[in-house]
C-alpha cells in the first residue's frame, strides 16, 4: 500500500447491523463474541446486537466474554452482569456447545478478532461452533474480519495429524486467510456441512496489514497489546513450550524473551551475528510479574522488527531457540502431559525439538526448508476460499 494512503476497512459486523432484519428476522440469536469485536467506531458488536435485541445467549471463549481471563485460565458459565443474558463458557468444562446451551438460539453468531496464527484458540472454537450448528440444524453467521498479518504471506509447517490439539490443526502456522474465510475452509475440508453464512468486509485486501485496514487496534487477547506483538507472535509464541519465559507478565510479552541464567549481551550478540532479515536482537533485563520465573530478574533480548516486510517471525524464533539449546546447559523444553511436549503441540511436529536438543543447526535448517515447501502448498489450495 502507498505510503500516507489511509484504507477504512468495514467488517462485518457493519454489513450485518445495516442487514439485521433481513439476515436473523426473529430468530432467537446465540452470540459469540470477545471485546476485541468492535466496529469501527469502536462499538462492540455485543453492545450493538444486545440493543437491536433477539440476543437470547452469549458464549465465552478463552480470556471470557470481557476478556479479563489470562491465558489457559478456564472461564466459567454465569450471567452477565451488563445485559442479564446467560453466558456459556467455551473455554472451561466445554469446549463445544451443549445441546442444552443451544436450547434457547435459533442461529449462531460468531464475530471474533483473530491473528491469523495457528496457535490462536478462537480458530478451534470456531471449528466446534461449526460442529455443533450442523448438529443442531442452526444457521451460524460468521461475521469476517482483518487478518491483522494480511492475507498474502503462508508461512510455517503444516502440524502432523497426531499433533492436533486446542492449539494446532493441520494448517500453516501462518495460514493467511480471514476468520470468514477459515469458517468456509473447515466447513468444506471438514465436511461438516453448517448452514454457514459469512458476512464480508467492505474494502479489505490481501496485502492489507492491520495499519493498512484504517482501523483502531484493540487486543483481542491481553497479551497481544499491539500489532507490534501480532507480528512477532507466529514464532516466538514456540518459547512457551520452554523454560524460557516469552515476555508474559511484562509490557512486551513474546517481544521480551529470557531467563534468570541467560547472559543478555553474550546472547543478543550470538543472535545478531546470524544476520536474520528484518530482526535485531537488544540485550535487555526484566522481572516477569507473573507466569514463567515470577518475580526473578531476566536476562534477555528484545526482539525488534527493523523490517516488516523481510522479517520472517518463525524461521528467527526457530533459530533464537536452536541457538540457545547451543549455548545453554540450562535451557529445557517444558515436560511432556499424556506423553505429548506442548511444544510439539505449538511446532506441530516432534523433529524441531529433537534437532534443538541435538544441537543439530544444519538440521533445523533444512526442516525450516521443508516446512517452507509445506506452506507454499497450501498457499495454493487455499485459494478455493478467497472471499477477497
Amino acid at each position: 500500500m502507498e505510503e500516507g494512503a489511509r484504507a477504512v476497512v468495514k467488517q462485518g459486523i457493519a454489513g450485518f447491523m445495516a442487514k439485521l432484519d433481513g439476515y436473523v428476522g426473529k430468530m432467537r440469536i446465540g452470540l459469540v463474541t470477545s471485546p476485541s469485536a468492535v466496529d469501527g467506531q469502536l462499538r462492540s458488536t455485543l453492545d450493538l446486537l444486545t440493543a437491536a435485541g433477539g440476543v437470547s445467549a452469549l458464549f465465552g471463549l478463552e480470556h471470557g466474554l470481557r476478556g479479563n481471563a489470562q491465558a489457559g485460565e478456564k472461564v466459567e458459565t454465569g450471567v452477565d452482569p451488563r445485559t442479564g443474558l446467560p453466558v456459556y463458557s467455551l473455554y472451561g468444562a466445554n469446549l463445544k456447545p451443549t445441546k442444552e446451551m443451544l436450547e434457547q438460539v435459533d442461529c449462531l453468531v460468531f464475530d471474533v478478532q483473530d491473528v491469523g496464527v495457528r496457535f490462536y484458540t478462537y480458530l478451534y472454537s470456531l471449528l466446534y461452533l461449526l460442529e455443533a450448528a450442523a448438529e443442531a440444524n442452526l444457521r451460524i453467521f460468521v461475521l469476517d474480519r482483518p487478518n491483522p498479518l494480511g492475507g498474502e504471506v503462508v508461512s510455517g509447517g503444516i502440524l502432523e495429524e497426531s499433533l492436533q490439539s486446542f492449539v494446532g490443526y493441520p494448517i500453516p502456522i501462518r495460514y493467511g486467510l480471514t476468520i470468514g474465510e477459515m469458517a468456509l475452509f473447515f466447513n468444506e475440508t471438514r465436511r461438516i456441512g453448517a448452514d454457514l453464512t459469512v458476512v464480508k468486509m467492505e474494502g479489505w485486501q490481501r496485502e492489507f496489514t492491520w495499519k493498512d485496514t484504517g482501523l483502531p487496534w484493540v487486543p483481542p487477547s491481553p497479551n497481544m497489546p499491539t500489532t507490534d506483538t501480532v507480528l512477532v507472535y507466529p514464532g516466538t509464541c514456540l518459547v512457551e513450550g520452554t523454560n524460557l519465559s516469552e515476555g508474559r507478565g511484562t509490557c512486551r510479552p513474546f517481544e521480551l524473551i529470557g531467563a534468570p541464567w541467560v547472559d543478555p549481551y553474550a546472547w543478543a550478540e550470538e543472535l545478531n551475528n546470524l544476520g536474520l532479515p528484518g530482526a535485531a536482537f537488544r540485550p535487555t533485563y526484566f522481572t516477569p510479574m507473573f507466569s514463567k520465573h515470577k518475580d526473578k530478574v531476566c536476562g534477555g533480548v528484545q526482539l525488534h522488527v527493523l523490517d516488516g516486510e523481510q522479517f520472517s517471525p518463525i524461521s528467527t524464533a526457530v533459530h533464537l531457540l536452536s541457538v540457545t539449546g547451543s549455548m545453554y546447559d540450562e535451557f529445557e523444553f517444558l515436560g511432556p502431559s499424556k506423553g505429548r511436549y506442548f511444544f510439539d503441540l505449538l511446532a506441530g511436529t516432534t523433529a524441531l525439538r529433537e534437532l534443538i536438543q541435538k544441537r543439530d543447526q544444519q538440521g533445523v535448517a533444512r526442516l525450516l526448508e521443508e516446512w517452507e515447501q509445506q506452506a507454499q502448498d497450501f498457499a495454493a489450495m487455499r485459494r478455493e476460499y478467497f472471499l477477497y
